[in-house]
Parts: C-alpha cells; sequence; structure tokens
C-alpha cells in the first residue's frame, strides 16, 4: 500500500474518531450525567477520546495532515449528538448504532487493504478500535436504539451522512 493511501487512512480515521467525541458531547450537554444511558454514553464518549488521542499521536509523528473539514465535524458532530438526545434516549442510541456499523464496515475495508503487512502500527489500532465499536454499536442497540421514533429513516440518514463524512475527510 502506498504511503499516500496510508495517510488517508489515519487522516480518515482520526476525523472520525474526532467526530465522535463531538457527537458524544452533544448528547452528554442535552442528557446530563442522569440522563437514561447517560453513564453508557460517557463511558464511549472516554473511549473514543482515547481513540483520537492515539490518533493524533500518529498523525503528529508521521507528519500527516488532518482534514481541513475538522471546524464542520465539531459543530455537526456536536449538533448531531444534541439533536438525537433532544429525540430521545432511544434516538440517542440510534446515532450510535448507526455510526458504529458504517465505522465497522469503514474499518473492515481498511484491515483488508492493511492486511499486506504494510503498515502494522496502523492495522493494529484499526483492528482494536473497529472492536470497540462493535461493542459501542452493540451497547446501543440492547439500549433500545430501534425503537427510536422513525428508526428506519433516522439511522439511514445518519449512515448515509457518515459514509459522506468518510469519503470527504479522506480527501480534504
Amino acid at each position: 500500500m502506498s504511503r499516500a493511501r496510508s495517510d488517508r487512512m489515519l487522516r480518515v480515521d482520526q476525523a472520525g474518531e474526532y467526530g465522535a467525541t463531538r457527537i458524544y458531547a452533544g448528547q452528554l450537554a442535552v442528557m446530563g450525567d442522569r440522563g437514561p444511558h447517560a453513564s453508557e454514553i460517557a463511558a464511549m464518549a472516554a473511549q473514543e477520546a482515547d481513540h483520537r488521542a492515539r490518533f493524533d499521536r500518529l498523525v503528529a509523528e508521521r507528519g500527516v495532515r488532518p482534514t481541513a473539514l475538522q471546524p464542520l465535524w465539531s459543530v455537526a458532530g456536536y449538533a448531531l449528538g444534541a439533536a438525537t438526545a433532544l429525540i430521545g434516549p432511544e434516538a440517542a442510541m440510534a446515532c450510535t448504532a448507526a455510526i458504529e456499523e458504517e465505522i465497522d464496515r469503514h474499518y473492515t475495508q481498511q484491515l483488508d487493504e492493511l492486511a499486506d503487512g504494510s503498515d502494522p502500527e496502523l492495522a493494529a489500532m484499526v483492528e482494536e478500535f473497529r472492536d470497540d465499536e462493535r461493542e459501542h454499536r452493540d451497547a446501543a442497540l440492547a439500549a433500545g436504539a430501534e425503537r427510536a421514533p422513525a428508526y428506519p429513516l433516522l439511522s439511514g440518514a445518519i449512515r448515509l451522512g457518515c459514509r459522506m463524512a468518510i469519503r470527504l475527510s479522506e480527501r480534504i
């Protein structure tokens, strides 16, 4: 795999973890620390913050340019988190389930590319984080994500937005 492709992977993954921290910040701002699922969301947020810090370190070490869209992802992530929390706790969980479904797919595709052994450090991080994201998705589903109002529509819209953010962050 080329260095340029590895850099794009790292750029988009760092952006995604940043976006995740902003989504959870928005949800917790609305829900507070006592809302339904607030402790689960806070725990997921802490994991995402760790993922982001580790990607930040790798971005800095390798001199990879972060996405120029980070200010947009800050606002959009926070707004998405706050909006889904305002709809209700199940909608907040639906947001997590939808995003983590896309991230699972995204990280799995990256792992297929990284299977050539060209970047074992990035591959190990992506695999570890993918497993964490799968746990987040499963926890969100167990917490009632599918009971959110208009779940198929909400989930589909969030998943589409996530796919678009991935494509944009790889390049910009």
